[in-house]
């Protein structure tokens, strides 16, 4: 099947040939023909699915014909990110340069006053997170009652940001009799009822289960000892060693961002940062400098873990094991998009323990356990040998069979008080110095004080 086959105006399918798309994804297959007929629909699909396009390539044709009015959107998404809302608006533009629709993009940290007046205007296509909707309805810079047809994504998101009361009050300014299409990951019973509540009789399209991850990402966890400290040295041992071209990195918390960022660039890495307390002009100037190669590791909060559709993204770090097990999915997906494969580690320790139990019982399947020290091992002391998942594996098929727990017995047990040479000492003292100050730095702007320097000899 092609794009042709899904009945879609040849203007549009010179945007889609032109962007370098050729055949739909399975949910742009059986989503674009249900919009086309003005059904309303549930689109249940994991991330890096092309969910995306398969509510805008319709929706560019449905709008093609008529015209907007002043304040008065003829069409609504709602996202809950600003990034997803501004990638949501890049999909328009793209799919769109054949048609003459005009569009607004209405989210938090930019000018309100530009959005007022491109309100004023008229748009065919409104994109909106919840809160700066509700804002400008309040102002009375916004009419609702000529829209008729809402998009609803990230459904699962939204529930877990608070925003499902916003979209039911949003839901109750439209007009009845409209087309509602909602998109989500994972439908927890808030979920379901919204969807009994608003939509009129929807189509159901599921491409893969609720909460599945994408088969063509590796996935594997990190057992990792040492708290915070720990996680940053293997951290850094799998940025370095594994084949890392570019990656994101994850965080529970903001400062943890701010921290780890701080102490990856320290060490060499070309590192950048985004996460809720910046700016959006901020945030989107460093999404530009990891799209453009000029960093290649990106830490961030969840903020990021949604919607983001940045091409060749070849690994994903999860620093913190998230709290919610369906952000795992998410996060992980910012690999292995479009029909690419990708690789996922994430770094546990006993504290993560709880986290992965919820995550392996969302999804439904046993993540397998990376031994650094034993897959290094294996490759028998060839530095060029990677400590990864793959290379493991294949280092057992290339010994016959044999697994490593075998080999070691043939192997001498080092004696555990032998200690380390005394030209190793200094360096790795002066490596841990080297991680403890920049850590030390992320809390303070100031030079680090000579006195914490200071050691005692012992005559």
């Amino acid at each position: 099947m092609n794009f042709a086959d899904l009945g879609l105006s040849d203007e549009l399918l010179a945007a889609v040939t032109d962007a370098g798309y050729s055949e739909p994804t399975p949910i742009q297959a059986s989503a674009i023909p249900s919009v086309l007929m003005m059904r309303d629909m549930i689109g249940i699909a994991q991330t890096g699915t092309g969910k995306t396009a398969s509510f805008v390539l319709p929706m560019i044709d449905i709008l093609a014909h008529g015209r907007s009015r002043a304040r008065m959107p003829r069409s609504l998404i709602l996202e809950p990110t600003r990034e997803l809302a501004a990638q949501v608006a890049e999909n328009f533009e793209k799919y769109g340069k054949n048609h003459k629709l005009s569009m607004a993009l209405l989210i938090g940290g930019v000018s309100m006053g530009d959005q007022i007046k491109a309100l004023e205007k008229g748009v065919d296509v409104l994109i909106a997170t919840p809160g700066r909707l509700m804002d400008l309805f309040g102002r009375g810079n916004i009419l609702l009652t000529g829209c008729s047809l809402l998009v609803i994504d990230e459904a699962d998101r939204m529930l877990d940001m608070g925003f499902i009361p916003d979209i039911e009050e949003i839901c109750t300014k439209l007009p009845a009799n409209r087309q509602t299409l909602l998109f989500s990951a994972t439908m927890p019973p808030p979920i379901k009822k919204l969807a009994d509540k608003f939509l009129s009789n929807p189509k159901t399209i599921e491409v893969a289960r609720p909460a599945s991850t994408n088969i063509n990402i590796t996935q594997a966890l990190v057992p990792v000892s040492g708290g915070a400290y720990g996680k940053r040295e293997v951290l850094r041992q799998l940025l370095r060693t594994v084949e890392v071209r570019n990656a994101i990195i994850f965080c529970n918390r903001k400062t943890t961002v701010r921290e780890l960022n701080k102490s990856l660039k320290s060490h060499g890495f070309r590192s950048g940062e985004i996460h809720g307390d910046m700016e959006q002009p901020q945030r989107l100037a460093e999404l530009d400098l990891f799209k453009s190669g000029e960093i290649n590791i990106l830490v961030a909060s969840d903020v990021a873990a949604r919607g983001l559709d940045i091409k060749g993204v070849s690994h994903v770090f999860n620093f913190d094991a998230p709290w919610h097990p369906d952000d795992y999915v998410h996060r992980i997906g910012r690999t292995g998009r479009a029909g690419a494969t990708g690789t996922a580690y994430t770094l546990v320790t006993t504290e993560d323990e709880e986290n992965i139990t919820n995550i392996e019982k969302l999804t439904g399947q046993t993540i397998n356990r990376l031994d650094l020290n034993a897959s290094a091992g294996a490759a028998g002391g060839d530095k060029e040998e990677k400590a990864t998942p793959d290379r493991a594996q294949a280092g057992d098929r290339r010994r016959g069979g044999r697994g490593r727990k075998e080999e070691a017995r043939e192997q001498p047990r080092p004696s555990r008080e032998a200690a380390p040479r005394a030209s190793e000492r200094p360096r790795r003292d002066r490596d841990r110095r080297e991680d403890d100050e920049a850590d030390y730095n992320g809390g303070w702007n100031g030079p680090v004080p000579e006195f914490l320097h200071a050691t005692i000899a012992i005559s």
